[in-house]
């Protein structure tokens, strides 16, 4: 009796040592889960968890206390839509001198410019060769620095499809890990094939898109009964999915069949609008990027056939968004990073605010929202009891001045370790 008390007062007494805790002092605080400001309010931290949240907290004596009283502490951000392995330096190089090995050799880059952002954590909606999930488990063991990672590996689409590789020869051969499927049995192999090498959710085109170079920017590229599939497979192992879709027809197919979101959905309609509000559906529409692609792409070689095709989605996207958000579509944040650089995803607040939603609502699609569509509310998404320390704090008013998220980002703490201060 007398050993075993010995060792767990020795248990105790190395647990009380290895535990650490933090206090931070927060001037304004962001209650994502009420989607207000509070004022003058205490965290106390312990090692990675939050454990207490609110105003006169006693600090505990052995505490590490960060004073950001002049500050504005929001949840750690969370973009669901981003390409975290790469982003377009040219169009020809791009597609056919870089192999997967230059993809993976560099995106360690990409995912602690994303970090250094304020975004604690990611959705990656289709990435070559499982790059993605070899990214995600190196942060995961602590190799190098970047968000948390839920990833899909590689995209699934139809032949033809904005998934495959269009507008160059029959004679044109690249290998790589296929993703290309057709009919009901091809489809629930490759979800199947998805998750065995470690996808966390599945991505599907469900229509056409902007930078490949099909003729359609938003036909459907799967049946109704493929798409039902697609969602039926992956619910089957426990998987959520989303669909890549810009035209109302493809939306419309996959909220049927039961996807978790839809990716961009340009050319929506208010059939389709009242049916996602139906299902609860969420809407990620990346409406900053437009602006980058038409600025840039010709520089980096793109075809000018591709540059027209966004030209007829940019603006039409951002007037549906603000349909959608006026009549209470659920919202998530979601940029199409990868698109443009690294690190710029914050500046789509600026867009979100501009075409339909009040700062707090845009900062709830990047926190609480996001994290319920991900399927980890109960671990990140808001600065509450029992989370993981995903937090940041910028200088400023956010419900003033939305760039402040994106200019004046001054403090970042992902899983209870400080990469800014």
């Amino acid at each position: 009796m007398k050993k075993l008390l010995f060792l767990l007062f020795i248990t105790t007494l190395s647990f009380a040592q290895t535990e650490t805790i933090t206090a931070i002092k927060a001037g304004k605080l962001f209650d994502s889960e009420r989607g207000i400001f509070v004022d003058n309010q205490t965290i106390i931290i312990k090692n990675n968890i939050i454990s207490e949240v609110g105003s006169n907290l006693k600090i505990p004596a052995n505490a590490t206390v960060i004073d950001l009283s002049k500050q504005t502490i929001l949840p750690g951000l969370i973009d669901c839509h981003t390409h975290i392995t790469s982003q377009p330096e040219n169009y020809m190089e791009d597609l056919f001198r870089k192999s997967p090995i230059d993809i993976a050799v560099t995106a360690h880059i990409y995912a602690k410019r994303t970090l250094e952002a304020g975004f604690t954590t990611c959705r990656d909606v289709g990435s070559i060769e499982y790059v993605d999930i070899a990214l995600r488990n190196a942060i995961n063991a602590g190799k190098i620095v970047g968000p948390r990672l839920y990833v899909a590996g590689p995209y699934i689409g139809a032949t033809g499809s904005h998934g495959d590789m269009n507008g160059f020869s029959p004679y044109v051969k690249i290998h790589q890990i296929g993703s290309v499927a057709d009919g009901v049995d091809e489809i629930r192999k490759q979800v199947r094939t998805n998750i065995k090498y470690g996808a966390d959710l599945i991505k599907f085109g469900a229509t056409a898109g902007v930078l490949t170079e099909e003729e359609s920017v938003g036909a459907p590229q799967y049946s109704q009964e493929e798409m039902n599939v697609m969602v039926e497979e992956a619910t089957m192992w426990g998987k959520k999915v989303a669909a890549h879709a810009h035209g109302t027809e493809g939306i419309k197919r996959a909220v049927k069949a039961g996807v978790a979101s839809i990716e961009h959905g340009s050319f929506i309609d208010d059939e389709g609008i009242q049916l996602m509000k139906q299902k609860g559906t969420y809407l990620v529409a990346d409406i900053y990027n437009d602006d980058y692609i038409l600025a840039e792409y010709a520089k980096l070689g793109f075809p000018q056939k591709i540059i027209e095709k966004e030209r007829l989605v940019g603006r039409t996207q951002r007037e549906n968004f603000q349909k959608a958000a006026k009549a209470g579509v659920k919202i998530a944040y979601g940029t199409d990073s990868g698109v443009y650089p690294h690190g710029d995803n914050a500046k789509q607040f600026f867009y979100m605010v501009k075409y339909g939603l009040t700062p707090a609502q845009a900062i709830q699609a990047a926190t609480i929202n996001a994290a319920d569509l991900i399927g980890a509310k109960d671990k990140i998404g808001s600065i509450s009891a029992g989370k993981f320390a995903d937090i940041i704090a910028v200088d400023g008013n956010p419900e003033q001045d939305i760039t402040v998220i994106e200019k004046k980002l001054t403090f970042i703490m992902k899983d209870g370790v400080v990469y800014k201060k």
